[in-house]
């Protein structure tokens, strides 16, 4: 009768019972997130950030007009430093030669003499000394030696300004490249940020994936902007200065070009009217 009432043995199926519950319920989180993800793949894209963009990547798909903008901003920049080396060079051999002319100037005593000079605008200078006194009718007559310095300063003005104008010939571009280059960028700063709101109008999302591609063409356009604009600036700065210190040696030139015209005439006898 005794071994008709006991009580079955439990207690060693419990923990096993609490187990098996336990691994249902994390299978069943893990499932529904699962298809949380599958049922709303745009959720999912919230986290994925685009790994691509690297500076080539962002040329070569960036929009035509952006990469037009790129282009000439390229193209800007190359012209900046062609135009930087060539009048360094051009302005080094330029005062060289002004030196050693105006060593001959110096110590010139007639127009012929000036004319032993290499550099091509002060031999100018000598060649208009001569032939304006060549021109003088008298030289030594009363009062033609003033009109021959008159006409021979005026001539050497012309040609002092002219050589200055052909140095100063291609500076101008520079100012140019700075003062526009950076709204040339802010164009396609400007359009990139647009086709941003574009593409999140047609994704009807505001995922990173989406907004980071045409935030990067616009900052990029921006940068290659001021990558072109500020060394234009400097540059141009810096050559403006050398081309002040070109005028000042084409000004001395000038004077010293006088100064063997007015030798010339004092070694002449001035004839007396009768």
């Amino acid at each position: 009768m005794a071994s008709i009432f006991r009580k079955p043995p439990i207690a060693a199926c419990g923990p096993d019972r609490r187990l098996s519950g336990s691994s249902l319920r994390i299978a069943s989180i893990a499932l529904a997130i699962g298809l949380g993800l599958v049922a709303t793949p745009a959720l999912a894209q919230q986290f994925v950030v685009a790994r691509n963009l690297t500076v080539s990547s962002m040329i070569a798909e960036a929009d035509p007009l952006v990469k037009m903008v790129m282009a000439i901003l390229f193209l800007a920049s190359i012209a900046t430093w062609t135009i930087f080396v060539a009048k360094l060079a051009e302005l080094a051999a330029a005062k060289r030669r002004l030196r050693q002319d105006l060593k001959i100037l110096d110590s010139a005593s007639s127009t012929q003499a000036a004319m032993q000079v290499g550099y091509q605008a002060t031999l100018a200078m000598a060649e208009a000394a001569h032939r304006e006194l060549q021109l003088a009718a008298d030289p030594r007559g009363p009062g033609v030696a003033d009109g021959v310095k008159e006409r021979v300063a005026a001539r050497l003005g012309v040609i002092e300004t002219g050589a200055v104008q052909s140095m100063l010939t291609g500076v101008n571009i520079l100012a140019s490249i700075g003062a526009t280059s950076p709204f040339i960028g802010l164009a396609g700063t400007v359009w990139g940020i647009m086709n941003s709101f574009i593409g999140i109008s047609k994704a009807h999302a505001t995922n990173l994936a989406i907004v980071a591609p045409g935030i990067a063409e616009a900052l990029l356009a921006t940068a290659m902007g001021l990558m072109a604009a500020i060394p234009a600036v400097l540059i141009y700065n810096f050559l403006a200065r050398s081309i002040a210190g070109y005028r000042r040696l084409i000004a001395e030139a000038a004077v010293l070009t006088a100064c063997a015209l007015s030798r010339e005439l004092e070694s002449k006898p001035v004839r007396v009217a009768a």
